[in-house]
């Protein structure tokens, strides 16, 4: 999928504290003391806030976006990020054997037997992050 540029709020608060926040994923904050700290956090909450919605929204345009009236709204920015993939179920036969291995690492990593596919495939054909960051199909 390709990137998504979703618009955010700079704000400082009384205390001079700076927070960003994003019109498109309610709840989605970043705060820090200055602001470039504060935007440096943003893509991080923004790419956590894009993995928990379902289907993520289309970005809100700036001219549509409302502030709080007694808010000191710094800048409007935009912050990039790639919505995860979609997974796909897939048979796959193994001997029971390797299953039972696979098993037994994925336990003993915490994870589930699809993700440690998912995982090991990845870091096979060479991509270290191992494509974890996906999406179950519902």
């Amino acid at each position: 999928m390709t990137k998504r540029y979703y618009p955010a709020v700079l704000e400082r608060d009384v205390d001079g504290l700076f927070a960003v926040w994003f019109p498109d994923f309610p709840g989605c904050v970043a705060a820090a003391e200055d602001q470039h700290a504060v935007v440096a956090k943003a893509h991080d909450v923004l790419a956590r806030a894009i993995e928990d919605v379902e289907t993520p929204p289309a970005p809100t345009p700036f001219d549509a976006i409302e502030t709080p009236p007694d808010a000191e709204v710094v800048a409007l920015f935009a912050v990039g990020v790639t919505p995860p993939s979609v997974s796909e179920r897939v048979n796959v036969y193994l001997p029971k054997a390797l299953i039972e291995r696979l098993d037994a690492q994925a336990e003993a990593r915490g994870m589930s037997r699809s993700s440690f596919v998912g995982y090991a495939v990845s870091l096979a054909l060479g991509d270290p992050l191992g494509g974890v960051r996906t999406r179950r199909a519902r």
